[in-house]
């Protein structure tokens, strides 16, 4: 929607004659007297026809033509949807022309102007979109506009149910608070509204990173920033689908928060499991209701981070479903439903053998990634490392005797003697 930095008007005539179809048509429906009354305000400022008129009228007069039309916009008029997105393209192309997008009184009109698109009635919401989305774009990629223009599509679209009309990504978002000559407490206002709009439009899962950007906005100095990040903690621990905490846990705000009653939790769900849990959600009953945690919920999650931890150390090797069961605290006869779970999350891919009772673990994600994943990590690699450059040298001295079948067998042989060196 937002493809381009300009929107092409195509408007004939001259500038009264263009300025006089803005003044007529925001003067449809009203009575004859109050019609003729502001028709002739703007025959007043440009000259009656007949009259000697300089060859361009000078910028102080275009303005004061313009602001008939202004003034007189309070409504979206009667009319076709070209019509009505004709006559917002051609008032906001003249408005952003003759009056410096930076200076204060321009912020005002359109202010003014949004407040009409968005209380018009909602029948009109698809040309309301287009005309802002327009705006958005006949508006200087830098100028402070775009941030209350493009506030007022989320808005509307959200209030409208139809969220999914508006370009909504955040690397767009990033590259416009950047773009926009606006403040920092602009900035993270801007941000608390997109985290308040995906909730509102229940999209809560969506608005979790705009939730750790809006907490790492705000200075140190802010008095919103502590309930920022305990409010970006509870969204983490309460979404079902979010696993990944270190991208929380990087944020300054919540590292600050580390004496909240809430941040012991969060560091269960980074290092510990289950057990732990319980212990906590048992002396802690008050806190978990304060945040809207559930128990049962976050008792499920803590399990398919346990068993990702837990796959993490067996990677190439098969994990018993014992060691499963007594992890995650289970009856063995669960095993098998919780392995299709957590593979269903993605945290680790897996094949599931009933015969003997394993799941071979062919990929697993770690909690977090410190020194320790590191070491397994290369220890890993090292493994592989050598049992490739033994498979090369198997296969160099097989080749040497010239048997094809020596060769394979060969290969094979150091594959799995490859396998068991990684466990």
């Amino acid at each position: 929607m937002f493809a381009t930095d300009s929107v092409s008007v195509f408007a004939e005539g001259t500038f009264e004659e263009q300025i006089q179809e803005l003044v007529e048509y925001t003067t449809r429906g009203k009575p004859d007297d109050e019609r003729a009354a502001i028709l002739q305000s703007f025959k007043n400022i440009v000259g009656a026809e007949g009259e000697e008129k300089p060859a361009e009228l000078d910028l102080d007069r275009r303005r004061k033509a313009l602001e008939i039309a202004l003034e007189n916009t309070r409504g979206i008029r009667e009319g076709t949807e070209q019509e009505i997105e004709g006559f917002f393209n051609l008032l906001f192309s003249h408005l952003l022309t003759l009056f410096p997008d930076s200076d204060p009184e321009t912020a005002l009109k359109v202010k003014s102007l949004l407040n009409v698109l968005s209380e018009s009635p909602s029948e009109q919401s698809s040309v309301k979109y287009r005309v802002l989305s327009n705006l958005f774009s006949a508006t200087p990629r830098t100028s402070a506009l775009r941030l209350s223009i493009y506030t007022t599509l989320l808005q509307l679209a959200a209030t409208n149910g139809q969220l999914d009309v508006v370009p909504f990504s955040k690397p767009d978002i990033e590259r416009w608070l950047k773009e926009w000559s606006i403040s920092d407490e602009e900035k993270s206002q801007f941000l608390k509204f997109i985290v308040d709009i995906l909730v509102q439009s229940g999209q809560p899962e969506s608005a979790y990173e705009y939730r750790l950007a809006y907490a790492q906005s705000l200075p140190p100095s802010s008095n919103l920033r502590n309930a920022a990040a305990i409010d970006a903690i509870a969204a983490a621990l309460r979404q079902p689908t979010i696993f990944d905490f270190e991208p929380l846990c990087k944020v300054e705000a919540v590292v600050a928060a580390k004496d909240h009653e809430l941040f012991p939790l969060l560091q269960i769900f980074l290092n510990n499991g289950l057990s732990e849990l319980k212990a906590f959600a048992d002396s802690h009953a008050a806190v978990l209701a304060t945040h809207q945690l559930d128990r049962s919920q976050l008792e499920r999650k803590i399990r398919l981070l346990s068993f990702s931890s837990l796959a993490f150390d067996y990677v190439g090797r098969d994990l018993p479903y014992t060691q499963i069961a007594s992890t995650l605290q289970i009856d063995p006869s669960e095993v098998e439903k919780w392995s299709i779970d957590v593979i269903r999350t993605g945290l680790l891919s897996g094949k599931l053998s009933q015969a003997t009772q394993t799941l071979h673990v062919s990929r697993s994600s770690a909690r977090k990634f410190e020194r320790e994943q590191w070491e397994a990590l290369e220890k890993r690699l090292l493994a592989w490392k050598a049992g490739l450059a033994s498979v090369i040298e198997v296969v160099a001295n097989a080749q040497r005797r010239g048997g094809a079948g020596d060769v394979a067998q060969a290969t094979l042989n150091e594959q799995a003697t490859q396998v068991d060196s990684t466990a």
